[in-house]
């Protein structure tokens, strides 16, 4: 069974970095399948080929001169080329990009796969692996939403030609043809619908880390690698803020049970972190996984005696909140009170107007209000089941001297959420992440 591997734009960045990865694909026969991301910043100071297409774009609708851009893209690749010493014609695939878009159809998608596309070219011929446009196996319908069946379709009869091949990451086609882009890193979900689609044994995902972080580096130096995490612990904090793998790019690998390993191309020899289904209980791991946090909500807070007894209570509330298009985080709740917990980017100017529809609809006794709060979310499989796990976490934030404003715990154990200041956010995490690793 194949390996297939995606490369980041920090891993493809310039012809140093190119020798680094094709010494790693070579190192191990069962790579096969290769999806590139567009070069990233080789150095400070550079600017990622994808931000110079979009600026490239830009231009181009405002019909202003983009030739000093695209002599910047295209010193990018020469410095390849030029490292890696093979033969190219940078030139046709450039002049194909300014005749497109001279021609005045200027298709945004068309123009920021560009990055992947000749990045694919490259790579193929450097590994001299077959070269498979992105656009030949990776469907979307006309409204631009991603089409699975004939994706894997594709791939399928992709395998069957190309026992190798390189295969761009971030873009695919329409039917008729139309180049369409998924969001920016969706090289993780190109990697992971070519890891479904050709049954792959592992996905393996190459960057400039040696594996997933146990907390934001920023707030904690060098923190612990997480060595083994579930696909639904990543989804947590994916979901929580942490820096991690795109959790929908999990969805096409959930499907076949296909694991995925995190790892460094600059440091190839190390594990990296694994992701999978289910871990295995005697896999090597602390009780919590790890630990994210996101700021920027605001709380209201609902009291009305006997509120248990109002069958509608809740369901009012909640029409509230979808008449006025407001997304709801969380909604602990006690028997004659709730809190709403909402990003504060919803509320912009209906703070009011909400709150006064609320006191309507439910004939509160109380509405008030808490901001800036900050949410911290504690996740670990081995959370489930083991006694004193949220003491350790509320102990730990005691002796900080954290104000713990909410506390919510999921249905599946595996994550408490605690609510505190935004100011006080970080000497949160510093203290559950001393106290439990």
């Amino acid at each position: 069974m194949p390996i297939v591997c995606k490369f980041g734009g920090s891993s493809l960045a310039n012809s140093e970095q190119f020798h680094k990865v094709k010494d790693i694909i070579e190192s191990d026969d069962n790579r096969r399948y290769i999806i590139p991301s567009a070069p990233g910043k080789a150095k400070n100071g550079d600017q990622k080929v994808t931000d110079l297409l979009i600026l490239l774009y830009n231009m181009a609708v405002h019909k202003l001169s983009s030739a000093e851009v695209m002599n910047m893209i295209e010193s990018r690749y020469r410095e390849i080329l030029n490292g890696i010493g093979i033969e190219f014609d940078l030139k046709t695939e450039l002049d194909e990009i300014l005749s497109y878009i001279a021609s005045g159809k200027v298709s945004k998608s068309y123009v920021l796969s560009r990055g992947e596309y000749l990045n694919g070219k490259i790579l193929s011929a450097y590994l001299g692996y077959d070269f498979v446009d992105a656009k030949d196996v990776i469907c979307f319908d006309e409204n631009g939403t991603w089409d699975e069946e004939s994706s894997y379709k594709a791939l399928a009869k992709m395998q069957e030609e190309h026992e190798r091949a390189v295969i761009p990451g971030f873009y695919g086609s329409t039917p008729s043809g139309k180049i369409v882009t998924f969001s920016r890193g969706g090289s993780d979900l190109s990697g992971a619908i070519v890891a479904r689609g050709v049954n792959a044994e592992l996905y393996e995902n190459w960057t400039d880390v040696s594996g997933l972080l146990a907390v934001d580096p920023s707030v904690i130096p060098h923190p612990k690698k997480i060595k083994n995490i579930s696909y639904q612990e990543l989804r947590e904090l994916s979901y929580s803020g942490a820096k991690v793998m795109h959790d929908e790019a999990m969805f096409p690998v959930i499907e076949k049970n296909i694991p995925v390993v995190i790892r460094n191309t600059n440091a190839k020899d190390d594990a990296g972190s694994y992701i999978m289904a289910d871990v295995p209980e005697d896999a090597e791991g602390e009780d919590i996984t790890g630990i994210a946090c996101r700021k920027g909500f605001d709380v209201i807070n609902i009291e009305k005696f006997r509120m248990n007894r109002d069958l509608a209570f809740h369901r009012k509330v909640l029409s509230v909140l979808e008449a006025n298009d407001i997304y709801l985080e969380h909604m602990p709740s006690s028997i004659d009170s709730i809190s709403l917990v909402i990003a504060s980017k919803y509320l912009k100017n209906k703070t009011d107007q909400l709150i006064a529809e609320l006191q309507t609809f439910t004939n509160a006794d109380r509405i008030t209000m808490d901001h800036n709060i900050a949410l911290i979310t504690i996740v670990g499989r081995n959370m489930k089941n083991r006694i004193g796990t949220s003491a350790h976490v509320f102990s730990a934030l005691a002796a900080a001297n954290v104000n713990i404003r909410m506390i919510i715990q999921g249905a599946s154990e595996m994550n408490i959420i605690v609510g505190v200041l935004e100011e006080e956010a970080e000497k949160s995490i510093e203290a559950i992440y001393n106290a439990s690793f």
